[in-house]
């Protein structure tokens, strides 16, 4: 490296969804979101609540990246991030030591995030329970982080193999986490409603008695399997 980064890069001006548009994904089940995006938008699997910490949220990224064992640009995300943001902290993936805790996190309830999601590891469990924000990470590790930098706030990531920006909707459940990008979100937003509907109605035959669906039997009929006695 020629000379030295500064500590942090902020992004602080990037574009918000509106209102509306958040308040279509209020209660969205993560598979329905997934499904409205043609079945992707979903986070690496090993990206879970942690603990007993609520799972249900949606919220507008804020996102960050911190270096290796450092967790300087956090505190940049707690400091620019709005009420109702998602901190979605990318480390790629590393795993040697926790990019937070309970103290930082309380901080962020403090000042009305809505959660926080992060591809790397994060500790003091029972006190990220006691805090009550929604908290997602690939795992758990006693080990701290410093603050030193360099690390980004409101600069495009990747977290869990999935591109996110600032202004990205964030929606997660106890399945794991979906990004919607913001650019998509009125397309996915009417074709939610189609997922919905779709659902409750099968959700209402399954209950009903039914035993298949309805493609199976066309394609049976249509001899589209082969059969092997």
């Amino acid at each position: 490296m020629i000379e030295d980064p500064p500590l942090l890069t902020v992004r602080r001006g990037f574009p918000r969804p509106s209102a509306a548009q958040m308040a279509a994904f209020a209660g969205a089940p993560t598979g329905f979101v997934a499904d409205a995006m043609n079945g992707r938008g979903a986070l690496d699997a090993r990206i879970k609540p942690v603990g007993r910490t609520p799972a249900a949220f949606a919220g507008v990224a804020i996102t960050c990246h911190a270096g290796p064992a450092d967790n300087l640009a956090l505190f940049g995300a707690l400091a620019y991030g709005a009420p109702g943001d998602v901190m979605v902290c990318a480390t790629d993936a590393f795993g040697a030591t926790a990019v937070t805790g309970d103290l930082l996190l309380g901080m962020a309830r403090n000042r009305g995030l809505a959660g926080f999601v992060t591809d790397g590891m994060v500790r003091d469990v029972a006190g990220i329970e006691a805090v009550g924000l929604p908290c997602f990470a690939a795992g758990v590790t006693p080990n701290s982080p410093a603050r030193n930098g360099p690390g980004t706030v409101g600069m495009p990531v990747v977290v869990g193999g999935v591109a996110v920006e600032s202004g990205d909707i964030v929606v997660g459940d106890a399945d794991g986490v979906v990004v919607v990008p913001r650019a998509q979100a009125d397309a996915v937003i009417a074709r939610l409603a189609a997922v919905r509907a779709a659902e409750a109605d099968l959700d209402a035959k399954v209950k009903g008695g039914l035993q298949l669906p309805g493609f199976i039997g066309a394609l049976i009929d249509a001899g589209r399997f082969k059969l092997v006695d």
